[in-house]
């Protein structure tokens, strides 16, 4: 079997676990790493719009892309 270090972020999280283990305490973790990465998403997406790079017309031909085709 491999074994695989565990990066920094794994490991803070591995101890912000430790301190408290309920359920509810889990989700809310869940629900603001959820934020903030649609946070920074929103940010990027917003980026790539002022600047053309994204446009409705490039949303469209991904909404018709199968992402998880291999």
């Amino acid at each position: 079997m491999e074994t695989t270090a565990l990066n920094p972020t794994q490991m803070h999280l591995l101890k912000l676990f430790a301190f408290n283990n309920s359920e509810e305490y889990a989700r809310e973790i869940q629900e603001v790493l959820t934020r903030h990465f649609q946070n920074r998403l929103d940010v990027e997406a917003d980026r790539l719009w002022d600047e053309g790079i994204l446009n409705q017309e490039k949303l469209d031909e991904i909404r018709k892309i199968d992402l998880h085709a291999k």
